[in-house]
């Protein structure tokens, strides 16, 4: 059974460059079959893997709900929307990605999010991991019918706003239908040594902090020639930090 880690925090954090790092770990260290899941409607996380994304899950659901009636002749409709999604799935050598775009529109999507819902757990089995970058809200998890997390990463920077919107989405776990086993934070461009007011707000929060990644300005220079983040060398400081975090991720989920 595959296991699933997710990462939530407040935009521009930076949890998606957390989040590629994350795969290339994976796919660094030999544990493919990986899936990474962009799952966050304002995420980029397809150009920080230096990927062209075409066509998203989203786009798959609003182009059915335009036309239902576009199925071609002869074909079940449960099996077109699979093909559909199939196309949708970018495959790599080391790890696929799925980005599931935009946000629904008006009307009402039971059917064919039941539909897309069953696809992606039917491909979940074919992984051994699967990475995926929330929004904050977490409506992609929230929605998911087996509703299993493995390991919730919780992706702050180092200021107080961050670690409130972590606090936030800590807060609201009980109310959705998620199983989540293990809740780490992440301190994203962190200074040396952590403040004492920004470990009491750590502690009142009462989610640890499971990796503290200094700023890098590697990944700058990377973002700025678009160059992909399977790319940087081993001995950058994120990449140091992150290799260090799956270390503790993959051991207290197995």
């Amino acid at each position: 059974m595959s296991k699933i880690i997710a990462l939530a925090g407040k935009g521009g954090v930076g949890k998606t460059t957390v989040a590629a790092l994350i795969v290339r770990h994976l796919a660094e260290t030999g544990q493919s079959p990986v899936l990474a899941v962009d799952a966050d409607p304002n995420s980029n996380l397809g150009e920080t893997l230096d990927i062209d994304v075409e066509k998203t899950v989203g786009d798959v659901r609003e182009g059915f709900m335009k036309d239902p009636q576009g199925v071609p002749s002869g074909m079940d409709k449960i099996v077109y929307l699979e093909m559909l999604m199939n196309q949708v799935l970018i495959e790599r050598e080391a790890f696929d990605l799925l980005v599931m775009g935009r946000q629904e529109g008006q009307g009402c999507y039971c059917m064919v999010n039941n539909i897309l819902n069953r696809f992606t757990e039917e491909l979940e089995k074919n992984y051994k991991y699967l990475m995926v970058d929330n929004e904050a809200g977490m409506e992609h998890l929230s929605r998911r019918t087996t509703g299993k997390v493995d390991m919730l990463l919780l992706v702050t920077d180092y200021a107080l706003r961050g670690l409130r919107a972590v606090e936030r989405i800590h807060a609201m776990l009980p109310e959705l239908k998620l199983s989540v086993g293990k809740v780490g934070l992440i301190v994203n461009r962190a200074p040396k040594e952590l403040g004492k007011a920004f470990l009491d707000e750590c502690e009142k929060i009462g989610v640890p902090i499971i990796c503290t990644i200094p700023d890098d300005g590697a990944l700058l220079e990377f973002d700025m020639e678009r160059r992909s983040l399977m790319e940087l060398p081993g001995d950058s400081a994120a990449v140091l930090a992150v290799d260090g975090l799956m270390k503790k991720v993959i051991e207290s989920i197995h």
